[in-house]
């Protein structure tokens, strides 16, 4: 199946630097193999359940999302124990660190994700009681 995609060059010229880096065949190879981790990260997190302990790191533009982020952290206070922040440049770093029900946690970095200022959202389940 053929499709079209709009990405920023600089993300092109990056991930074509590094798929050639490994010795892949093509872009196409590389995108299938991203995708694939992208589905399957989606999958284990959709799949756990009962209480977690949880990283949830992001990066985001300060300016362009912050009042609507401290309200989502103040929505989901049940779940995220504390936080820690910094600041890279025009860019800042926030580690979330949750405990609670996976489906929480789960809809926090769903929540996380719907921002456009908001570039990458990681979870990390540290602990996994059923």
């Amino acid at each position: 199946m053929r499709t079209s995609l709009n990405v920023p060059s600089e993300l092109v010229e990056e991930f074509d630097r590094v798929w050639r880096e490994q010795g892949l065949d093509s872009r196409s190879r590389a995108v299938r193999e991203a995708m694939s981790e992208y589905v399957e990260a989606h999958s284990r997190l959709e799949a756990t359940t009962g209480e977690v302990v949880a990283l949830v790191g992001f990066d985001y533009r300060y300016h362009d999302v912050i009042r609507e982020l401290h309200a989502v952290q103040h929505d989901y206070q049940d779940v995220i124990l504390n936080t820690s922040h910094t600041h890279q440049g025009e860019w800042c770093l926030e580690s979330l660190f949750c405990r609670g029900d996976a489906e929480r946690v789960r809809e926090l970095t769903y929540r996380l994700r719907d921002f456009d200022g908001v570039r990458r959202v990681k979870v990390m389940v540290i602990r996994e009681r059923a």
